[in-house]
């Protein structure tokens, strides 16, 4: 997984931290259960993790699975806290916090069809224009290593689908990116220019070469030279597409 798609749902998880309180709990429970929260805050997540224990001891309450769960996955301990957010909601069904917590722990196992699941229910139990976008962000990050995984294995129509959907959810550079290459070597010149368009519009995280490497790979399929040969020019001042880019003009020159 990459760093950015860590952070982003890593962060997500935190917007539930701080909100759940320990109202309606029993006296003992509740007191480990903040006991265990400040020690989470604190990093000292073995800690958390002890005292949630010993607060579930005395009360299955939906709220300590989830931090439990939430401290687990720090310490990258991804099956307990998967364990841990499927027992907070089968406490709590309509928490959407344990819904986005686990799909968080099912993108970072891999299991990117589970992620989707549950973030889809996130969409479908909050209206919270904050927490929408960013699970949409997730959703997105979804799609597009299931689209990638699709081109790896040659299934071009399914990998499509998937980083479609990506990019529906969110305006992804790098999933524009990966319709971009799919597009060019399909020889869907134009579909390939305009997700290289987006890739470009959009971009955050990729490099300016490969949506002018794909630009010209397809106003090369087109017919069209001059800006085959403008788009390789400029891609080549990417180190990543210099000498491919080099070569396209050599071809053309």
């Amino acid at each position: 997984m990459t760093k950015t798609a860590m952070l982003l749902i890593g962060t997500f998880l935190l917007l539930f931290l701080g909100s759940i309180s320990a109202q309606d709990m029993s006296p003992e429970a509740g007191v480990l259960y903040n006991e265990g929260n400040s020690l989470l805050k604190a990093g000292n997540y073995n800690g958390a993790i002890e005292n949630y224990e010993k607060a579930l001891a005395i009360e299955k309450d939906y709220r300590i699975y989830y931090q439990r769960g939430v401290a687990l996955k720090k310490t990258r301990n991804l099956e307990e806290a998967k364990n841990s957010f499927e027992e907070c909601l089968k406490l709590n069904s309509d928490f959407s916090g344990g819904y986005n917590a686990l799909g968080g722990v099912y993108f970072q196992m891999g299991n990117f069809n589970e992620a989707i699941k549950n973030f889809e229910k996130v969409l479908s139990l909050t209206n919270n224009s904050s927490v929408l976008n960013k699970v949409k962000k997730n959703l997105s990050l979804a799609f597009a290593k299931l689209g990638n995984e699709e081109l790896a294995n040659g299934n071009a129509t399914k990998g499509v689908e998937f980083l479609t959907k990506a990019v529906n959810y969110n305006n992804y550079d790098a999933a524009y990116l990966s319709l971009a290459k799919i597009y060019s070597e399909i020889g869907e010149w134009d579909k390939s220019i305009s997700a290289s368009e987006d890739a470009l519009k959009y971009r955050s995280k990729i490099s300016k070469g490969g949506p002018y490497f794909y630009m010209g790979v397809s106003y090369k399929g087109k017919g069209e030279n001059e800006k085959a040969i403008d788009m390789f020019n400029k891609a080549k001042t990417d180190a990543t597409y210099k000498k491919t880019a080099e070569y396209e003009l050599s071809l053309l020159n």
